[in-house]
């Protein structure tokens, strides 16, 4: 039926974001007991979550009577130590997508542009098209950032540039000297946004936070989540570095209470668990170094990935992806990033990786024949 009210038009032709399958939706739809699926479709961390936010999550479970401390001071306040800047410096979100939302509300509106990759985080483009506002579309550079032409594409409407470094959905990272270009080169009324979600799986990730800390880059501000290397996506928990002034500003639109206690105590915890994320790291570099030479042995292009996922082409990927899920093993189709034959796969346990590949080898009777970069 038709509703006797308008709605915001920009709804209208704004698409629905498709998370990876949860394993109970899958059990239910295939009549499948949920302990034999495995979910390697949402770059989750497959070894759980921090033991240490686990424990902390016991003590503040005695606090659900009361709301959460609305400015999270203890969390922030140790975040901030552990990036050396002032907590002036931080907004917390219900995972970094909020971020992305409060960003939306204080930058973007009719006749604004926004710079933003074709292969981006679909989360950008749906933002900016809700807020009314223009996505300028730079074309791919083997499956990365062209930052130089996202540079170019900039115009006197260019209100921010968003750029997710490593980027998901490709797991491609841009070069330094490309990177640190666009900082510099980029007018300072234009304010560029770092999605660093998956900077901890870098060995030596280039470190941004100095230019927010010296006060040098007030159009900076870098992204970072809980959700991915710490295990904690289903609390929500993520967060954006930058000037004090903007975050202030930032801070008028977050809603109060947005970072649940849980949330906190579970954050707060895992700041200090360094063996976790060590742990989470060894397991995905192995992971992927597994993933790699298995594809290159099937004659499957891939995309050489800095973060925990791996961009592979299956061909008919939709039906590669029903038969893996009616298998028990979710993976995520890329139709709706505009990657029809390709499918995202999350590195998983040495068990969930074994058991993967050995079921893309059943799917891929045929080897899908490599396509040229670019085409």
């Amino acid at each position: 039926m038709n509703l006797p009210f308008a709605l915001n038009p920009a709804l209208k032709n704004l698409p629905v974001y498709q998370p990876g399958r949860p394993i109970e939706e899958v059990a239910r739809e295939l009549g499948l007991p949920a302990r034999s699926i495995i979910k390697m479709a949402s770059n989750e961390n497959p070894l759980g979550p921090s033991p240490a936010a686990l424990a902390a999550l016991k003590g503040a479970a005695r606090q659900w009577h009361l709301y959460p401390d609305g400015n999270a001071f203890y969390f922030k306040q140790k975040l901030a130590a552990k990036l050396s800047v002032d907590p002036a410096n931080l907004i917390l979100g219900n995972g970094s997508n909020e971020i992305l939302e409060l960003l939306g509300h204080a930058l973007l509106g009719p006749g604004v542009d926004v710079v933003m990759s074709q292969y981006c985080f679909l989360v950008y483009p749906l933002v900016t098209h809700l807020l009314g506002a223009n996505p300028i579309i730079v074309p791919a550079r083997n499956f990365g950032h062209d930052l130089a032409a996202m540079r170019r594409a900039i115009t006197p409407r260019t209100k921010a540039i968003f750029v997710g470094n490593p980027n998901n959905p490709t797991g491609t990272l841009a070069s330094r000297k490309e990177l640190r270009q666009l900082l510099d080169e980029t007018p300072p009324r234009v304010v560029i946004v770092i999605d660093q979600a998956y900077i901890e799986f870098l060995e030596n990730p280039q470190d941004l936070v100095p230019l927010i800390r010296r006060g040098e880059k007030s159009n900076l501000i870098l992204l970072r989540t809980f959700s991915k290397i710490y295990g904690l996506a289903g609390l929500r928990l993520g967060y954006g570095i930058g000037h004090p002034d903007f975050i202030a500003a930032l801070e008028k639109i977050r809603q109060p209470f947005n970072v649940n206690s849980m949330a906190q105590a579970a954050g707060l915890a895992a700041l200090d668990d360094a063996a976790h994320l060590k742990k989470t790291r060894q397991n995905n570099l192995e992971g992927m170094k597994l993933f790699e030479t298995v594809l290159r042995e099937m004659g499957v292009e891939f995309v050489p990935s800095s973060a925990n996922f791996i961009l592979l082409r299956a061909g008919d990927a939709r039906r590669v992806f029903e038969e893996l899920q009616a298998a028990g093993i979710i993976v995520r189709p890329m139709a709706s990033y505009g990657l029809p034959e390709w499918l995202r796969v999350s590195i998983g346990t040495p068990r969930e990786n074994q058991r993967c590949l050995a079921a893309l080898k059943k799917s891929l009777k045929a080897p899908v024949q490599p396509r040229r970069r670019g085409d």
